[in-house]
Parts: structure tokens; C-alpha cells; sequence
């Protein structure tokens, strides 16, 4: 499954419109400053579907796409 759009909507409203990356290999310390505008961000599945992960808001990340493109679980289904 993927995220609804009501749930991609509401991690990026709660993001502030601001990636939520805090990964050190992306190269920022502390958070992303990316600001995410429409259609340039990923929502990011926090823990992964292949695992088990849900299509909840609790595990949806906003990310703009060069984090998302960094974290392990990128393109893997």
C-alpha cells in the first residue's frame, strides 16, 4: 500500500513544511533545512513496508527527495 494523500498532507503540515531528516550521511547536522514545497518531497515510510511497516501518520516521514534518495529502504518495495 502507499500513504493516502490526507495522510501526506498532515506529515507535511506537521513537518512545518520542512524536511524531517536528521540522517548524519545526508551531510546536515541536526535537520534537514530543505523547505519542502508541493510536488518536490517524498512522504517516507519511517518503518518500512517490507517489514511491516503501517500507512499511519505516526510512521510517515516528509523528506525532500535528496534525504529520501539516502535512506536504506530507498526504491525497495
Amino acid at each position: 500500500m502507499a500513504f493516502s494523500e490526507e495522510t501526506k498532507r498532515a506529515a507535511l503540515i506537521r513537518a512545518g513544511y520542512q524536511c524531517e531528516c536528521r540522517r548524519s550521511n545526508c551531510g546536515h547536522y541536526g535537520r534537514c533545512t530543505t523547505r519542502l514545497v508541493t510536488g518536490r518531497w517524498h512522504a517516507h515510510h519511517v518503518t518500512s513496508e517490507f517489514v511491516g511497516g503501517s500507512d499511519a501518520l505516526s510512521n510517515c516521514q516528509a523528506l525532500c527527495i535528496p534525504c529520501h534518495e539516502n535512506t536504506p529502504s530507498y526504491g525497495r518495495s
